[in-house]
């Protein structure tokens, strides 16, 4: 008697089915195609517009757009598309890097407070400290504080990059601490996890074998929430004027040198405000489709 089963298939990849399901969300689609584009545009949009963006040039000043000039020029003459695509690296470059610190800081101090019982009461008490204190009062105490320090140490471009890092940084790390702390607690009483503890696991493989990779997805979506948080908080203080100094350019410091020319310019300010909306409604919708993707019981239907 002949064998008629079929092959079994081999298992379908989870990567594959979380793309899947990320693909029909069609406004998480259509936000990935624009912030890749301003991400490549940013990166490479100075070989292909190569006019210096501190370029001086007073007999071009406070012109509107036109073929010299795409966005125009501001009032000494600088070209507002190079200075866009300058601003914009740095930008991108803060929010992503902060980011990264308050996602490090927050999957830390989660993952640590979710699985070591005695540490849980101590660390969750300082993650209630910060979400009290006032985020705005309390960037600018720190950048009045360390502004003049790291500009020395490093050079006023590299210190106060460092210094907004740091700052964003350390002020978002909360909500990822208490999305990841929940899920360590959950985890923790799972059957694998037990069977690992029987078999003499040591904490640290625990961690960073069974725990960190299951709590993955909740880390992805708050990055996403986080770069868009790190870029609105970086223009803030640069439309304050407590950010980079003013011959180096952020989407934020564009806003605040075109204030005073708004109502005889307003497209200073519409190109910077809508580079700004764009990638943080990007993002936002992006980290949308992310959560959706990567919850099991919406994967598949």
């Amino acid at each position: 008697m002949t064998d008629t089963a079929e092959p079994t298939k081999a298992p379908r990849n989870q990567w594959w089915d979380i793309w899947g399901q990320f693909r029909t969300h069609k406004g998480a689609m259509i936000c990935l195609v624009i912030f890749v584009t301003i991400l490549l545009g940013v990166a490479f949009g100075q070989f292909l517009w190569s006019i210096d963006p501190t370029y001086i040039d007073i007999r071009a000043r406070n012109q509107g757009p036109n073929l010299s000039h795409p966005f125009g020029t501001d009032q000494l003459g600088r070209d507002t598309l190079a200075r866009m695509i300058k601003g914009g690296q740095t930008s991108l470059a803060v929010g992503l890097v902060a980011m990264l610190l308050a996602l490090f800081l927050g999957a830390f101090v989660g993952v640590v407070s979710g699985y070591f019982k005695r540490l849980d009461g101590p660390l969750m008490r300082l993650t209630d400290l910060f979400l009290a204190l006032p985020l705005l009062p309390l960037l600018l105490v720190m950048v009045m504080l360390f502004r003049q320090p790291l500009s020395a140490a490093f050079g006023p471009e590299t210190g106060i990059f460092i210094l907004m890092v740091c700052a964003i940084g350390i002020t978002s790390w909360m909500p990822t601490a208490r999305i990841v702390r929940g899920d360590v607690l959950a985890l923790k009483e799972r059957e694998f996890i037990l069977s690992a503890r029987s078999i003499g696991t040591s904490n640290t493989k625990m961690i960073l074998r069974h725990l960190l990779p299951n709590v993955m997805s909740p880390i992805m979506v708050s990055a996403t929430l986080g770069i868009a948080n790190a870029i609105i908080t970086e223009s803030a203080l640069s439309f304050l004027g407590l950010g980079f100094p003013p011959d180096f350019p952020t989407w934020g410091r564009l806003l605040f040198d075109s204030v005073d020319y708004l109502q005889q310019y307003p497209e200073r300010v519409m190109w910077p405000g809508v580079a700004i909306s764009l990638t943080v409604l990007s993002v936002n919708y992006i980290g949308d489709g992310l959560r959706d993707a990567l919850d099991p019981r919406i994967r598949g239907r």
